[in-house]
């Protein structure tokens, strides 16, 4: 596994050459949720800086989760494709989650490499993804590369440095440590922000909800090995932090997807259903909420799409 610093692949006029150079094409994914607050700036510098002024990227693609806020209208508004994940027909529709826009993002985008990054980013640059995009045109051998950042924990007026990445460092890195000790040197395996070749992503499955970059991580690796992977030191990155309640959530789904991957590898075995209910304790009691990470199939199983319907922001 290589390692990266963003500010590596300065100045962006030789790395622009070397993309073209390749031959390469560059898509942005980003999935949104009600993410008025940030996505206009992530789409509007990322066109300015990396289209207009450098073509790094070729296309900025929004696929949003039906967002009840203006997110929609304000990425298209910045220069971003906007598509509602519900107007991509797909196989085994319905489907919903972070997991399954990023997989539906596959039929309607080009690019060679896509970059994904989450759209909550609060201290956003462009290094979030021209520091991606580096590792594939410095190395023929890099499949899949991966940001790494320091991420304060903030809450009321304090803030807790080396705090954030809790359910990575209270479940995932546990998991990983005790059966796949060498994929638990990625500094960050749920980080939102990492992209990859088309190809070979196009060959392995997608988990549909907060699973999913565990799920690609454990799949590339088991198939192409830790070589394949670079990490990229991004530096300071401030996001939304989510409760406690909703980070036991996200959790419930990533262990579903890390049991199906640890028991198809006949590395863990499971001798009964795991259920899919998640129970959490509220202040007035308890709540129960269904949570079913859905495996969705390699897209190279699958012709083009019959139907796209851009959404008229």
């Amino acid at each position: 596994m290589i390692h990266y610093t963003a500010s590596s692949f300065q100045p962006l006029k030789a790395l622009a050459k070397k993309k073209q150079n390749a031959q390469f094409s560059v898509s942005v994914v980003i999935p949104t949720l009600n993410e008025a607050a940030t996505i206009g700036a992530i789409v509007a510098a990322t066109k300015k800086d990396l289209m207009e002024k450098t073509s790094l990227v070729d296309e900025i693609i929004v696929i949003d989760s039906n967002s009840i806020d203006a997110t929609a209208e304000i990425a298209k508004k910045a220069g971003a494709q906007v598509f509602l994940s519900k107007s991509i027909e797909a196989p085994c529709d319905p489907i919903c989650g972070k997991g399954a826009a990023l997989w539906k993002a596959l039929f309607v985008t080009r690019g060679d490499i896509i970059v994904c990054i989450d759209a909550d980013i609060k201290n956003f640059d462009i290094h979030f993804i021209y520091g991606l995009i580096g590792p594939f045109l410095e190395n023929s051998r890099i499949l899949f590369a991966k940001a790494f950042y320091r991420r304060p924990f903030i809450i009321d007026n304090s803030i807790y440095n080396n705090y954030g990445g809790r359910v990575t460092e209270i479940l995932v890195r546990p998991l990983l440590s005790a059966f796949v000790p060498e994929l638990a040197a990625i500094n960050q395996p749920l980080s939102g922000e990492y992209a990859f070749l088309r190809a070979p992503i196009e060959t392995v499955p997608f988990s549909s909800g907060y699973g999913v970059e565990i799920g690609l991580i454990f799949d590339l690796y088991k198939k192409y090995g830790i070589e394949c992977f670079a990490q990229v030191d991004m530096g300071v990155r401030h996001h939304r932090n989510r409760p406690v309640g909703e980070l036991g959530k996200m959790a419930f789904g990533i262990l579903q997807t890390m049991f199906r991957k640890l028991e198809r590898e006949k590395i863990l075995t499971i001798h009964i259903p795991y259920n899919d209910i998640m129970i959490s304790q509220e202040e007035l009691g308890q709540e129960h909420t269904l949570i079913k990470e859905v495996e969705l199939p390699p897209k190279a199983n699958y012709s083009p799409l019959l139907f796209v319907e851009e959404r008229n922001a």
